[in-house]
């Protein structure tokens, strides 16, 4: 990880104890991710709730249903794989044809 700062924080016990046992049983490799898996997710938690007080309820509901009614989704992967084929091919030299005398 670049840009990794190391802070000191004071948890209850039972805060320590859940972040422990979520690594004992495997969901986490060290209690660092843990922590930093709960941090996304109170920012995730913030932003939404900043949308709702920027566009309100309504407003974001109605764009959410305009997204659906746009029509199918397709896959990131499938657009990069056809983005990737794309520009790979308007990479490769062009053959100049041979003219006919």
């Amino acid at each position: 990880m670049s840009n990794v700062e190391k802070i000191s924080i004071a948890l209850p016990r039972d805060m320590v104890k859940t972040i422990r046992d979520a690594v004992e049983e495997g969901g986490y490799a060290t209690t660092s991710e843990v922590i930093r898996d709960a941090l996304r997710n109170w920012s995730e938690d913030r932003a939404y709730e900043q949308a709702i007080k920027t566009y309100g309820i309504e407003r974001l509901r109605r764009l959410v249903q305009e997204g659906i009614d746009s029509g199918p989704s397709v896959p990131a992967a499938k657009v990069f794989d056809r983005l990737e084929a794309k520009y790979a091919a308007m990479a490769k030299p062009k053959r100049k044809r041979a003219t006919r005398k």
